[in-house]
């Protein structure tokens, strides 16, 4: 069995951190040897949040060399251009349909809407998710990353039995229900 490289990028507050860790949890609890590398820089201000998670029989670094990601979950469109460049000719990139307007300086350039029309004449498997949408609809803005999680785990070879326990294990109680929701939305958008 190869290694699949992920990379799970966005902004302070959006739920990088737990999307990694649920997929770390969930390859682990498959068998899998599991590295995890994340970097949290200003997160707690908005700025860049992303963390690697690379699975397989043996694992050696925790993060994935440029050009080498097989899954780039992007909670965040501008997050998507900032990160291909570690995806691979033949990799996927799931974009959250959301526009999170970045701290302006006077010089700024204007916010591009045409990123993922960008990324796919570059080659990539690009998949527009509605996910942040798709959350405020199940009553929560914050599980929008779950749903993202839930696409890319339709694209995996974990079983839906492991990524179900990994849930009930990680999620507190009174937000359980909510995330399997969001989770089964998010396989569903993959489809």
């Amino acid at each position: 069995m190869s290694v699949t490289n992920v990379l799970i990028a966005g902004v302070g507050g959006q739920g990088v951190i737990l999307s990694s860790e649920l997929l770390a949890l969930a390859a682990m609890a498959d068998g899998r040897d599991v590295k995890q590398g994340e970097f949290h820089g200003v997160a707690q201000r908005g700025g860049a949040v992303f963390s690697h998670v690379r699975f397989g029989d043996r694992v050696h670094s925790p993060m994935t060399p440029r050009g080498q990601v097989d899954f780039l979950l992007a909670l965040e469109r501008l997050e998507a251009l900032r990160y291909a460049h570690f995806v691979k000719g033949s990799g996927t990139i799931f974009v959250n349909d959301y526009k999170l307007e970045p701290a302006r300086l006077a010089d700024a350039r204007p916010y591009p809407d045409d990123g993922t029309d960008f990324l796919a004449g570059k080659g990539y498997q690009v998949k527009v998710v509605k996910a942040t949408e798709s959350a405020i609809g199940l009553g929560n803005y914050r599980v929008a990353n779950v749903i993202l999680l839930g696409a890319l785990a339709a694209h995996l070879d974990i079983p839906l039995t492991v990524w179900e326990r990994t849930l009930e294990e990680r999620i507190p109680p009174r937000l359980l229900e909510l995330n399997r929701r969001a989770f089964a939305v998010g396989r569903e958008a993959a489809g």
